[in-house]
């Protein structure tokens, strides 16, 4: 038996590796769960919470992950259940009659995740489908006694909200619905077949900013579904741990990547492989001027090199990925050009650089070609920044699959 199975468990040899994940995030006051699910120094008590997420990779047993790494109080999470969503579709209330099952932790049905913690539930046999949608659950007694709690704001996924206990529920009618996600922070599956996972590291691009909620169309969707559908790839699960104004080594939403690296990738299960997307926000950020944009492009190669070196000593493949055009944003893009240059400075490092295992181009792919300033207007969402989810699906369709093919 592998040192890694489930204790007692007679079947054969695999691993648990991350199936979905989201970068666990401080709530702003205006993503805090709605009236009257949010009172002063108290949330979601007597609450039933309910999302869907979507696994990229499946297993006959699952495992669920809930952080409190962001909350000023402990997290009581009275009793949780998984459960397969009606129609399989995302963000509904509702779910498939006799398909719920109760998610325990060392045998008991509640458990308190401690302040800065997470916590990893026991195996529950329910299987899951790759690309199947899955409900989760959560009902809490007491609620998270803080104003401060652990989230997900930019689910692109709606969840439902409820008074008192429905864990157990077909059903929600009547229920509050949030297009965020809270304290749920990873599905793992038990894997016979040593399937492993990428991570997509990165900020509003890799969150899916412009994609469609409930749509599951953003650019690490569109890859895990190209991934399942080619056999060599078949069993690679796509982690989206995307921030919307993330930076890299400046401060923005969120911790930075270089801090944020160790829980967010590194202690993922699986990881094989990393994509880094991510600077856009560090440049856009800094001032406008020869002398700090030097400065940043500096910064930011050095930090690129950081992430391959801690990476390489876990074993983890690190990909970089050009950073795509902003001309026109109105906040980003400045008169003189001085950002517009450390992009192109920072994306020449990327490709010529020789640091990273492999470049992904995505500058390329969603540029305009009579203007490489800007995206093709296809792909844009409107603020010169942001991609539709046809911009999304080119960025997908520019990962040459062949590298994240296993090699013996």
């Amino acid at each position: 038996m592998s040192r890694n199975a489930p204790s007692g468990d007679p079947r054969p040899p695999g691993r648990w590796v991350h199936a979905w994940a989201s970068a666990p995030q401080p709530t702003a006051p205006d993503n805090m769960p709605p009236a009257p699910f949010t009172r002063a120094g108290l949330v979601l008590a007597d609450a039933t919470l309910r999302q869907t997420v979507r696994p990229s990779t499946g297993g006959d047993r699952i495992r669920l992950r809930f952080s409190n790494a962001f909350g000023g109080a402990p997290l009581p999470l009275t009793a949780v259940t998984a459960a397969l969503p009606a129609g399989g579709r995302a963000g509904v209330a509702a779910v498939e009659p006799g398909s719920v099952r109760p998610v325990t932790f060392r045998g008991r049905s509640s458990v308190v995740v401690p302040v800065g913690a997470q916590v990893v539930s026991d195996p529950l046999d329910l299987p899951v489908a790759a690309g199947a949608d899955l409900t989760v659950t959560v009902f809490l007694a007491d609620g998270q006694a803080s104003d401060s709690i652990t989230s997900h704001p930019g689910s692109r996924t709606t969840s439902h909200l409820l008074a008192g206990d429905h864990a157990g529920a077909d059903d929600l009618p009547g229920a509050t619905s949030t297009d965020h996600w809270y304290f749920l922070s990873g599905v793992e599956v038990w894997s016979e077949r040593a399937a492993s996972a990428v991570v997509t590291l990165g900020d509003s691009l890799t969150d899916g900013r412009g994609s469609t909620t409930n749509g599951n169309d953003r650019w690490p969707d569109r890859l895990s579904a190209r991934l399942r559908s080619h056999p060599a790839t078949a069993d690679v699960a796509v982690l989206n741990q995307g921030i919307g104004g993330n930076g890299v080594v400046s401060e923005g939403i969120g911790p930075t990547a270089l801090a944020r690296l160790d829980r967010d990738v590194l202690a993922q299960t699986g990881v094989a492989w990393l994509v880094v997307f991510e600077g856009v926000n560090d440049i856009c950020t800094t001032a406008a001027t020869a002398e700090a944009q030097e400065r940043v492009v500096e910064d930011l190669c050095a930090a690129y090199e950081q992430i391959v070196v801690r990476a390489h000593a876990h074993g983890i493949a690190v990909y970089g990925a050009t950073l795509a055009p902003l001309g026109g944003n109105e906040a980003y893009d400045d008169p003189d050009g001085h950002r517009e240059a450390s992009r192109q400075a920072v994306n020449g490092w990327i490709r010529a650089g020789g640091v990273f295992d492999a470049v992904l181009d995505f500058d390329a792919a969603a540029r305009d070609p009579r203007d490489h300033r800007r995206l093709l207007p296809a792909y844009d969402d409107g603020d010169h920044l942001h991609l539709t989810p046809a911009g999304y699906r080119a960025l997908a369709d520019a990962v040459p699959l062949e590298l994240f093919e296993r090699r013996s």
